[in-house]
């Protein structure tokens, strides 16, 4: 991969991030508004896969992947990220409830964490992938990982607590300041630069979605170990983030399947990764048509079982 693809994605990346501030301005998002964005972030996605189909070789000279494979594998590297990463949007929930953030200052939090959280990320690809390429064993490291992890999400009860390491950091080298100052970081109080609240909110954004990609970026590399396709799936990944939270916010609580699911994705993901280079490797097209099967089966049984409470729920109420 020349120096050039990565510096002409950085730009792309760019033009996206200013797309999403753009269509969020004026901090009022819409349940209609964020689905019609969430879809273009999908098309643009896929629009995306597209493009390296057809401009592989431009974009890396000399792979050792054909383009139909490269192509493929963003596709399940992307659907893979964007599937782990619904579970960031229970935890967002939680931090704005915990935080009490305004409702129309929660777009530009959600902006500033999610692109803390694009840099943090490129540098935990770049180091990944530099590990697996010297040392194969670390593959089996990341796949023990994820699998003990799918087994603790399937066990977990579901007490709705973040990580307060983030807050504690802050307020112990910086004074913050009691209210919120719209989308402000930081103000002058009695003749001193103070931290608001939405600088914590944003920090601890950014943090539990690295604790996250400790996960699906060990997950991605058993689709592909090319660095560019694991950046450029988390990216589009990450940047349609926001507006699918506004879609789900006000039905979080109907996908009760959910993390089952992401469970049995992890646990898969893992085995995918333990069984690379032996005679039982798993295909990435097959990985891609599980991971699909998977969430079709959550959403359709979580809707099954909601449409079944809620008559009982009305009877109850006679």
């Amino acid at each position: 991969m020349t120096p050039i693809t990565y510096i002409s994605f950085a730009l792309l990346t760019l033009i996206l991030v200013s797309l999403d501030i753009w269509q969020t301005r004026g901090g009022k998002v819409t349940i209609k508004k964020a689905a019609i964005w969430s879809l273009i972030w999908f098309a643009l996605a896929f629009l995306f896969a597209a493009s390296i189909y057809l401009f592989w070789d431009v974009y890396a000279p000399g792979s050792e992947y054909s383009a139909h494979n490269a192509s493929i594998a963003f596709t399940t590297g992307y659907l893979l990220e964007k599937s782990l990463s619904v579970d960031n949007l229970f935890v967002f929930a939680i931090i704005f409830h915990q935080y009490l953030v305004p409702e129309h200052l929660r777009p530009r939090a959600l902006l500033w964490g999610v692109i803390g959280a694009l840099l943090l990320r490129a540098v935990m690809i770049a180091v990944g992938a530099q590990l697996l390429a010297q040392y194969h064993w670390v593959l089996y490291l990341f796949a023990l990982f994820l699998i003990w992890t799918g087994i603790q999400l399937a066990r977990d009860k579901g007490e709705e607590s973040v990580n307060p390491l983030p807050e504690r950091l802050i307020r112990r080298w910086i004074p913050v300041s009691e209210t919120f100052s719209g989308n402000a970081l930081t103000v002058i109080e009695q003749g001193r630069r103070v931290a608001t609240p939405m600088f914590i909110v944003i920090a601890v954004i950014a943090f539990m979605d690295v604790m996250f990609a400790l996960d699906s970026i060990p997950a991605i590399f058993a689709v592909t170990r090319e660095p560019f396709l694991v950046l450029a799936a988390n990216v589009f990944a990450l940047l349609g983030l926001r507006s699918l939270y506004f879609v789900l916010q006000g039905m979080m609580d109907k996908f009760i399947y959910l993390k089952p699911a992401l469970s049995f994705i992890m646990v898969f993901i893992g085995i995918k990764m333990m069984l690379v280079g032996t005679d039982w490797e798993i295909p990435t097209l097959w990985s891609l048509m599980v991971l699909l099967a998977t969430m079709t089966i959550a959403i359709v049984a979580s809707m099954i079982k909601q449409r079944k409470q809620t008559p009982e729920i009305a009877t109850n109420a006679e």
